[in-house]
C-alpha cells in the first residue's frame, strides 16, 4: 500500500523512538488505506513537511520512530509502527 520496499532502518538514522497509543494529531495527507479508527497503512505527509511511514492498526500499541533527514532514512521523518504486545514469559 505505501508503494515502497523499506524493510529496515539503520540505528544511525534514528534519532528517537516512544511506545504510544493511536495517536490523535493529524498525520498529513494520505496515500494509502485508511479504515477510519481501525488501520492505517501507507504514506503521510503533513503540511509542516513531515513524512511519515504509517502502518497502524486500533488497540495495538504504536512504535512512534524519529528518523535522521538522510538517505538511509528512506525520504521519511517519522515512522508510525503497530506492534503487538507479548503475552507470557520471555
Amino acid at each position: 500500500m505505501a508503494r515502497r520496499r523499506f524493510p529496515s532502518v539503520p540505528l544511525t538514522a534514528i534519532r528517537a523512538s516512544e511506545a504510544t497509543g493511536w495517536p490523535s494529531e493529524f498525520l498529513g495527507l494520505r496515500t494509502g488505506l485508511n479504515i477510519s479508527g481501525y488501520r492505517k497503512l501507507g504514506t503521510h505527509r503533513h503540511p509542516n513537511g513531515t513524512r511519515r511511514l504509517v502502518a497502524m492498526k486500533a488497540g495495538e500499541p504504536v512504535l512512534r520512530i524519529r528518523l535522521a533527514d538522510i538517505p538511509e532514512s528512506g525520504g521519511f521523518d517519522e515512522l508510525l509502527i503497530s506492534t503487538q504486545r507479548r503475552r507470557g514469559g520471555g
